[in-house]
């Protein structure tokens, strides 16, 4: 392990395991240090991700093998930053892989084919009503930020006609500024003091959900009444934001809910769906609801079925495709169906999604081949300036968790972003000279005159003055001559660092529109310039292709979508002409991003300190075995174990143990159990004794267990006399007696790939004789990556 360089880590609480905490060495053979709020980061050095713990923040020292020589701090010229990290969250993973112990194989023989006949009609029936009410929320969403955003721009509409001709236009950008803080602030209330979670849009989190692991409250009641408010409150208050991305969030906890026949938080159990009561099965559906989401915003079922495979399920199979499929499909079919109502156009169900980008027709923007390469040099222009966005969010939010952790702060900070961006907007709109005329078959939605002459309108409040869904459509479709260069660069500039410093905020929001709008305002401008410096301008005499690859690829180098991307574009955009080009730019600005800093989503999962999982195992690390990486000693329990140590393992508040090897003398496994099922044991009390003095006792089902999930009661919520602590509990019945092992001198990487592949929650290491030596879980596979120096290693931190 010496040429690893080291960095920090999780917890030294194995809360996955039952690996008894013990006292790690620091890197330079002192003990571990005092509890302390500092944190400290290699600025300097790249990328580096923050580390959250269960309880309390503790030191955390970044570390390489090369600094071990103090003497070298200064030759390779590191700068450490110590901040403050208040955000303290335990993940635990999820089981994905199914308990076979004695109650599963009894009932899974008891099933008829008729009755997974019926299971399986079931799954589609819970993905329809997926699809139905994820289009429900979307028609909802559209409709509210329609009507309020339009209520508040036609209030500051006529408030800046009125005092243009009298003088005082301050007034109407104190109006304007006013209108946009008072919203955001109540939706940054909402997040901020009643689901944290809620913020952003939720795609990081959800990806993490599919990935394996359990973030707290992400698929919760409140969490998706919060998103959707929020979202709305973001939108209409002026931000740079899009409602696209939080639908995607709200899918996945339509889903949650949906599937499990219940809801925990109403207090409410229909007794429908219960088979589904696992986290396998949840899983499924959960990413049929992010694909769901996805289709209602861009009126792409296709690509909503491609971004759950490209973006978010970790577990994929051939049914799934079909189910999350028809779960997009009824989506998009509902949202539109719903909004044709809205618009008193009932019928008319072409209305692509929360975002109508328009239709290209081909004829009049199609593209010939000595374009692409210019469309590949977009590509890579969009890789680079999504590189710079990704970069300078990141030092944003280390800044905010840094100084700007508090509630209050929070929302304090969003309505500063708020005000900013309507005095920002009000000052472009004001000082610009672009007039445009205003001819019968414009389609801006609120012109603004200003001091245009009669007859014209202010191009740049086109881009400013309107919601961000309609500052696209118009880049992509106005005619040319819409906007002259100077407007398109301005815009560019300011929206970029508006958007880049609006992501982050405590609010509902997405990015998918920002990066659109910013990629086809620079998109048009390319268009323009490469008109204006060639002979034949007439070949490149429609921008709005451009705005159209400008989009793609800006929004391919923030967030690295490749063929997701491209199949949302040309659903959304009804035109497969485009399909190529897309594909190339968005390979393109992929690459390029990847060479200097990770996709947007893939930051910020670093920065929750996630224990994501990715694809493979670190390269160079095949020399690695599971004896170096497993977590040791095992807290084992027997099969046939005393009820007071049961308790009293559970109740140790120093660990927080899932998974418990159970034993046979001497300590050769027989099979594993985990706390949940423990606490179910001991709730019902089945113990041997009592089991024994009853004349009818009733036999624990599958269906106990499902009950309880998935808030399994606190092991202090449950009481357990002295007497009955020294009862006996026999867990041959309950146990998994067939749990995955792996040998000692197995390679890291086939232990990653087992464990990666099967959704696994614990790996038994054992020896020759079969007797346990070790276990592996998630936290002891993520802590190890490629990094600039080599294979990097986040050393465990002692609480």
């Amino acid at each position: 392990m010496a040429n690893i360089a080291k960095k920090v880590s999780w917890s030294s609480r194995a809360e996955e395991s039952g690996v008894a905490g013990e006292r790690t060495p620091l890197f330079n053979g002192s003990e571990q240090p005092r509890l302390s709020r500092q944190v400290q980061l290699a600025s300097m050095v790249g990328y580096m991700s923050l580390t959250a713990v269960p309880s309390a923040p503790v030191t955390i020292c970044v570390y390489h093998e090369a600094l071990k020589n103090r003497s070298n701090h200064n030759h390779l010229n590191l700068y450490f930053t110590e901040i403050f990290y208040y955000s303290c969250v335990s993940f635990q993973s999820l089981d994905y892989d199914n308990i076979e112990n004695q109650l599963f194989l009894e009932e899974e023989r008891r099933m008829s084919y008729m009755g997974f006949r019926c299971l399986e009609i079931s799954r589609w029936v819970v993905c329809g009503l997926i699809g139905f009410l994820t289009g429900l929320i979307a028609c909802f969403i559209d409709i509210a930020v329609e009507e309020l955003a339009g209520i508040k721009y036609q209030v500051v509409k006529q408030n800046i006609e009125k005092f243009t001709e009298v003088g005082g236009l301050s007034i109407s950008l104190i109006l304007w500024a006013v209108l946009n803080s008072s919203i955001v602030m109540l939706g940054a209330i909402i997040v901020a003091f009643f689901e944290p979670i809620a913020a952003g849009s939720g795609i990081p989190q959800i990806k993490c959900y599919l990935n394996g692991v359990k973030i707290p409250r992400v698929v919760r009641l409140k969490t998706l009444v919060v998103k959707v408010c929020g979202v709305i409150c973001s939108v209409v208050g002026g931000l740079a934001v899009g409602k696209e991305g939080p639908m995607i969030h709200s899918g996945a906890v339509v889903a949650a809910g949906v599937s499990q026949g219940r809801s925990t938080s109403l207090k409410r159990d229909f007794k429908i769906f219960e088979y589904f009561r696992r986290d396998t099965e949840k899983r499924d559906f959960v990413s049929a609801g992010a694909a769901a989401g996805v289709s209602a915003a861009f009126g792409a079922p296709v690509g909503g079925v491609l971004f759950a495979l490209e973006e978010g399920a970790s577990f994929w199979n051939q049914m799934l495709t079909w189910r999350i499929f028809f779960a997009s499909m009824i989506s998009t079919f509902t949202l539109n169906f719903f909004l044709s109502i809205y618009h008193k156009n009932p019928g008319d169900l072409s209305n692509p999604g929360l975002i109508n980008f328009g239709r290209f027709e081909s004829d009049s923007v199609a593209y010939n081949l000595y374009e692409i390469p210019l469309f590949i040099m977009m590509g890579a222009i969009g890789g680079l300036l999504g590189a710079l966005f990704n970069l300078l969010n990141y030092w944003l939010t280390i800044f905010r968790i840094r100084y700007v952790h508090r509630p209050c702060l929070q929302v304090m900070e969003a309505m500063l972003v708020a005000a900013v961006t309507a005095t920002v907007s009000f000052t472009m709109i004001y000082f610009s000279n672009d007039c445009q005329p205003l001819g019968p078959e414009h389609t801006e939605e609120y012109p603004l005159q200003l001091f245009c002459a009669d007859g014209e309108y202010n191009s740049m409040a086109t881009a400013f003055f309107n919601t961000p869904e309609r500052s696209v459509r118009s880049l992509f479709h106005n005619q040319p001559g819409t906007y002259n260069p100077l407007t398109l660069g301005l815009f560019t500039l300011t929206y970029f660092f508006l958007a880049c410093w609006t992501y982050g905020l405590a609010v509902s929001a997405g990015v998918f529109i920002p990066s659109l709008l910013i990629g086809a305002a620079w998109g048009r401008l390319f268009g323009i310039l490469l008109a204006s410096i060639t002979s034949s301008g007439s070949i490149w005499a429609d921008p709005g292709k451009y705005a159209l690859i400008g989009a793609a690829a800006q929004l391919g180098g923030i967030v690295r979508m490749t063929l997701s991307l491209t199949v949302i574009m040309v659903e959304a955009t009804g035109n497969v002409t485009y399909g190529l080009p897309i594909m190339l730019v968005l390979m393109t600005a992929k690459i390029v991003g990847d060479y200097f800093v990770e996709g947007l989503y893939d930051i910020h999962i670093k920065l929750q300190s996630v224990p994501f999982l990715h694809l493979e195992a670190p390269a160079t690390s095949h020399w690695l075995t599971a004896r170096e990486v497993m977590g040791s000693p095992v807290t084992c329990l027997n099969r046939i174990e005393k009820v007071g140590t049961i308790v009293d393992i559970l109740s140790n508040t120093s660990t927080n143990h899932n998974g418990f090897p159970v034993v046979v003398q001497p300590a050769k496994l027989c099979g594993l159990i985990l706390r949940s099922q423990l606490i179910v044991l001991l709730k019902h009390k089945v113990f041997v004794e009592l089991a024994r003095s009853r004349l009818t006792q009733r036999k624990l089902q599958l269906k106990d267990f499902r009950d309880a999930y998935p808030r399994f009661p606190p092991i202090q919520s449950i009481h357990v006399s002295q007497d009955e602590r020294e009862c006996m509990m026999d867990l041959t019945e309950f146990m998994n007696a067939t749990p995955y092992t792996v040998p000692q001198e197995t390679s890291l990487p086939r232990v990653f790939k087992l464990f990666r592949a099967l959704g696994l929650r614990h790996l038994v290491v054992v020896d020759d004789e079969n007797r346990v030596v070790g276990l592996v879980t998630r936290k002891d596979l993520a802590r190890y990556h490629l990094g600039k120096h080599g294979l990097e290693e986040l050393q465990v931190a002692q609480t």
